[in-house]
């Protein structure tokens, strides 16, 4: 009888429910449901409905039952950045709100009154984005101190889920780091910068590593989904579940995580907080086994996907692809990371306006215009290689394409001949495998981070680009 594990990947988007299994020394996996998710427009405010999210996570538990496939174990990945407030008595006091929600607008400039933005990265290197949570809580203290006064606990979405399912409290380390509010030496919460923005400490739970057991189910939620099982933390950012995936080859590779975003970087042992990594936008967040994910955020398949959109949906991504590379020899490229991509009226006008700007052909045809965005990911994934290369001393040998983007097997080609590196594409469902490993690994099924990237690279079906292929 198989032993199953439950990743529930949470997405900003949608929801998912991945059993796990082994068999005959390889990984399974089988998707048992899925749901629709997003932030709610409330009165102007971007807010998640987390009551909708939790029995979204219980109607999929229910599945498992259904099937007759009772996991051991279960744990729950997210988004990072948000967060939920509890009061004395455990319930959610105020808004929820989205990390998209612009309450932070201009919060950054009454912050660095108090620190300053070089001070702040070379304290906890973290790239600055305003939707991180230290401005979320800046803001919380300037636009609602009445909700900050009531709160007694602090939760990221995914440790509040798992409150819900066991009523045990615990703060997971990797989600932590994108606060912008964690130690990177200590790899604890940093009060003395908590109370320097005048923001309560006490509500701050110690952080636990990936594969902290919470216990089981609550009563309740047992009679409801038909079984009890082990909760564990998992490494609960997305991204840092999907960099566990990682296949193992031997080499310390360099990884891409692909979709609609592109997450460049590398593993290194101790933070890089130097000026050079904050001018160049890398970021250190926390991954499993205290491992820093080195990464650049890159645009990535954002601009295909509007494209596709504005063009109704009517040709799928992989003759997107197929057509682009017909048009291969079309000249034209952008800067895929100019801001003016991030959310243009109109993403296909946009391409074709910084074309004229720069003087060069115009892309009309649906292959021309992929053409132009998968090679300048391309060229963006050959630039920030070497800007990673001189910044750590170190070169990489192969480049991990893993998460969905990996089965764009043109785009595949294109970084490989970019970066002049051997790339590895899979897994695609890097972030559910990621979740499941911790699970495989604290319940002894696999022995280490190492004997899983090993098992990953074997169940999943790696395939192998070499440049100028």
């Amino acid at each position: 009888m198989s032993k199953y594990y439950l990743s529930v990947d949470l997405g900003a988007s949608s929801g998912r429910h991945i059993l796990f299994w082994m068999e005959n020394g390889f990984m399974k996996m089988e998707e048992i449901y899925r749901f629709e998710n997003g932030m709610k427009n409330a009165d102007g405010k971007l807010l998640w409905d987390t009551e909708h999210i939790f029995g979204q996570i219980v109607a999929g538990m229910k599945e498992c039952s259904r099937l007759g496939k009772i996991p051991v174990s279960m744990s729950i990945d997210t988004w990072g950045v948000d967060y939920v407030l509890l009061d004395e008595n455990d319930q959610v006091v105020g808004d929820t709100y989205g990390y998209r929600d612009h309450r932070t607008d201009g919060v950054d400039s009454k912050l660095y009154e108090i620190i300053s933005e070089e001070d702040l990265y070379k304290r906890t290197g973290i790239q600055k984005a305003i939707f991180n949570t230290i401005y979320q809580l800046y803001a919380d203290k300037l636009k609602r101190p009445e909700v900050l006064e009531k709160a007694r606990t602090f939760l990221m979405i995914p440790d509040y889920m798992l409150f819900r399912l066991t009523g045990n409290k615990a703060s997971e380390y990797t989600n932590a780091t994108t606060t912008q509010l964690v130690d990177p030496v200590t790899k604890q919460w940093d009060k003395d910068l908590m109370e320097k923005m005048g923001i309560p400490t006490d509500i701050f739970l110690e952080l636990q590593h990936p594969g902290n057991d919470l216990g089981g189910l609550r009563g309740e939620i047992v009679k409801e989904v038909g079984f009890d099982c082990k909760v564990l933390q998992c490494a609960s950012h997305d991204t840092a579940s999907a960099v566990m995936s990682m296949p193992y080859t031997g080499d310390d590779g360099l990884y891409i995580s692909s979709g609609t975003w592109s997450l460049m970087g590398v593993e290194n042992k101790e933070a890089l907080c130097r000026d050079e990594d904050r001018k160049g936008n890398f970021t250190n967040e926390g991954g499993f086994d205290y491992r820093f994910r080195y990464l650049k955020n890159i645009m990535g398949l954002w601009m295909i996907q509007s494209v596709r959109h504005e063009a109704d949906d009517a040709i799928s991504f992989a003759e997107y692809a197929a057509q682009a590379r017909e048009s291969d020899d079309f000249p034209s490229l952008v800067d895929a990371n100019d801001s003016r991509f991030l959310s243009p009226a109109n993403m296909t006008e946009e391409i074709k306006q910084a074309c004229i700007d720069a003087g060069d052909p115009v892309p009309e045809t649906p292959g021309e215009i992929a053409a132009v965005i998968y090679k300048s990911l391309a060229k963006c994934y050959g630039n920030t290689i070497r800007e990673i290369e001189s910044n750590t001393g170190h070169r990489y040998d192969v480049v991990h394409i893993i998460g969905g983007g990996c089965k764009n097997g043109y785009l595949n080609q294109l970084t490989a001949d970019a970066t002049g590196r051997t790339v590895y594409a899979g897994p695609s469902e890097a972030t559910a495998i990621g979740n499941a490993m911790v699970q495989m690994i604290s319940d002894g099924t696999l022995s280490d981070l190492k004997a899983a990237r090993a098992c990953v690279n074997d169940s999943f079906g790696i395939e192998i680009f070499s440049p100028g292929k």
